[in-house]
C-alpha cells in the first residue's frame, strides 16, 4: 500500500473518530484534491476502512461514519452462532473466488480467465444489442431450454452431434457444471476427474456433494489405463474432462487416446461431462479435434460449452447438450435454479453469433492471443529457464509453469499479490495432492508489449 493511500486512511481515521455516526465525510473529488490522489488509491482507502467497520459507503448518497459503540470503537456484530448453525461446508471455492476479483486497474493480471478489455467483442455486442431491442417478446417468460434459434446454432457449430431440442441454454459454463454434477450424481458419490484440472469444476463438484478421485494426464489428456483402474476401484459413473486444451495445463487428448476412453465408459456405463471451453481458442495452424460427442451413439457424453469467454465476461450464455433421461435430470436441475436465462441476454448472444462479423473476430482474436502467447513464453524462459515449460499449448489461454523444487506455489502467489502481480497457485487445480509446485499463468489479459517486464518481476520473486 502506497504513502498516499495511507495518508488518506489516515485522515478519515481521525475525521470518523470525532464525529457522530451518521456523519457525512468528504467526496471522492475533495480528497483528489486534497491529496493530489487518483481515484483508484482513494477508493482503495474507502474499501480498506469500511472493511474495518468504521466508515458506510452508499452509492449515490455519499461516505458516512459507522455506527459506533458508546466508547468509540467500531460496533462488530456476533456472527459466531453461524458456524454451529451451518455445520461443515462442502464448497472449497476460496480459490475459485480469488480469480473470479477483480483485480484493480494497476495490478497485472497474469492469472486472468477472461479477454482484456481491448480484446472483447465490445463493438460488435453493441451492434448486436441494438438489433436484439427491435424484437418482440424479450421481457417475457422465456423456454426453460432457451431460445430455439439460439439452441440451433449450439447444435450446429458442436458439428450435428446434437438436435436443438437436445440442447439447453445456460447462464455461462459455470453454471452448467453446476448443474451437470447434480444431476448426474448423488451427494457422496465419487467423480473422476483429470489432474491437474479447472478449479470451478473441482468447487462445483465438491459443492454438489462429490468426491473427486484424481485421475493423472499428461500432454495427450487422460490416461486410459488409469482412468480404467479409477473406474474400476473408484465404482465412479461419472467422469469429467476437457479433452481440448485442458484449463490449466493445455493438454489435448491425443486420437490415440479418444476410443479408449469411449470405450471405458459403455464397459462401466458411465457418463462423461465434456467441457470444451477452449474450442474457439486454437491459436496455432490447424483445427482443433472434434468434440467427444461427436463419436458418442448412447449418450455417455455430456457436453458443455460456452461464449462468455471468446465474446466478453458479461455475456453469461453457455450451453448443455444430454440425451435421453440425463437430458430430463439437467433440465430439471436448470429449472431449481433459475427458471430461464433472460431472453434479452439470449437474443443478444444469438445476434451476436448469426453475424457475418462475428468469425471474422474469431480470427482476429486468434492472432492477438497467439502473439501475446509467444511473447509470455519467450519472457518466460528467458527470465526462468527452459524447464519451465513442458510444452507450449496449441490452444487455450494459460500455461501452466513449473517452478523450482522446493519451492511453496502459494508463498509465490502470496507474495506476488502484494506486488500487485497476481498469479494462480498450482495446488489448487488438483482434486487431490498436487504432484509438483505450479503456477498457472494466463495470456488472455497481459499485451504482448509487457510480458517481459511482469515475467521480469514475477522471476525475481520466486528468486527471493
Amino acid at each position: 500500500m502506497d504513502n498516499t493511500t495511507q495518508r488518506v486512511i489516515q485522515h478519515l481515521r481521525v475525521l470518523a473518530a470525532g464525529q457522530a455516526a451518521g456523519s457525512r465525510l468528504p467526496p471522492v473529488r475533495a480528497l483528489m484534491r486534497e491529496f493530489g490522489a487518483g481515484p483508484v488509491t482513494v477508493q482503495r482507502a474507502l474499501d480498506r476502512l469500511t472493511h474495518e467497520g468504521i466508515i458506510e459507503a452508499h452509492p449515490g448518497r455519499g461516505t458516512f461514519v459507522a455506527g459506533r459503540a458508546p466508547d468509540g470503537a467500531a460496533v462488530l456484530a456476533d456472527m459466531a452462532w453461524q458456524s454451529v448453525a451451518l455445520g461443515p461446508g462442502r464448497s472449497q471455492a476460496e480459490a475459485l473466488g480469488a480469480l473470479a476479483h477483480v483485480p484493480p486497474p494497476h495490478a497485472v493480471p497474469l492469472n486472468a480467465g477472461y479477454l482484456s478489455e481491448a480484446l472483447q467483442a465490445t463493438s460488435l455486442l453493441a451492434a448486436a444489442a441494438t438489433r436484439a431491442l427491435r424484437r418482440q417478446g424479450l421481457w417475457g417468460r422465456m423456454p426453460i431450454e432457451g431460445l430455439h434459434a439460439l439452441r440451433a446454432w449450439f447444435a450446429d457449430a458442436i458439428g450435428g452431434s446434437y438436435r436443438a431440442h437436445e440442447v439447453t441454454i445456460c447462464p455461462g459454463s459455470q453454471s452448467a457444471l453446476a448443474a451437470s454434477f447434480r444431476a448426474l450424481a448423488n451427494p457422496g458419490d465419487p467423480v473422476l476427474m483429470e489432474s491437474p484440472t479447472y478449479i470451478g469444476a473441482i468447487a462445483a463438484a465438491r459443492a454438489a456433494g462429490l468426491r473427486p478421485v484424481p485421475v493423472p494426464i499428461d500432454r495427450d489428456g487422460v490416461r486410459p489405463e488409469l482412468l480404467a483402474d479409477a473406474f474400476r476401484t473408484s465404482g465412479a459413473r461419472l467422469f469429467y474432462c476437457q479433452p481440448t486444451y485442458s484449463n490449466p495445463t493445455g493438454a489435448v487428448l491425443s486420437a490415440a487416446r479418444r476410443g479408449a476412453v469411449l470405450d471405458l465408459l459403455r464397459e462401466f456405463g458411465a457418463f462423461l461431462i465434456e467441457d470444451d471451453w477452449a474450442r474457439d481458442f486454437q491459436l496455432d495452424s490447424g483445427t482443433p479435434p472434434p468434440a467427444l460427442a461427436a463419436d458418442d451413439r448412447d449418450g455417455h457424453v455430456v457436453y458443455v460449452r460456452s461464449v462468455t469467454k471468446c465474446a466478453a465476461p458479461g455475456l453469461r450464455i453457455g450451453v448443455i447438450c444430454a440425451r435421453g433421461p440425463a437430458h430430463a435430470r439437467l433440465r430439471a436441475a436448470r429449472l431449481t435454479d433459475d427458471f430461464f436465462v433472460p431472453g434479452l441476454l439470449q437474443e443478444i448472444a444469438l445476434q451476436l453469433l448469426t453475424a457475418p462479423s462475428w468469425p471474422r473476430h474469431l480470427r482476429w482474436l486468434r492472432a492477438a492471443l497467439r502473439a501475446q502467447r509467444d511473447a509470455l513464453v519467450e519472457a518466460l524462459r528467458m527470465h526462468l529457464g527452459p524447464d519451465c515449460l513442458a510444452h507450449v499449448p496449441e490452444g487455450g489461454l494459460h500455461l501452466w509453469v513449473r517452478l523450482p523444487d522446493g519451492t511453496v506455489d502459494e508463498d509465490v502467489a502470496a507474495t506476488c499479490a502484494r506486488a500487485d502481480i497476481l498469479v494462480s497457485s498450482g495446488r489448487h487445480w488438483f482434486p487431490g495432492e498436487p504432484e509438483a509446485p505450479f503456477l498457472r499463468v494466463g495470456f488472455a489479459a497481459i499485451p504482448a508489449e509487457a510480458a517481459d517486464d511482469a515475467i521480469a518481476r514475477l522471476a525475481a520473486i520466486i528468486r527471493g
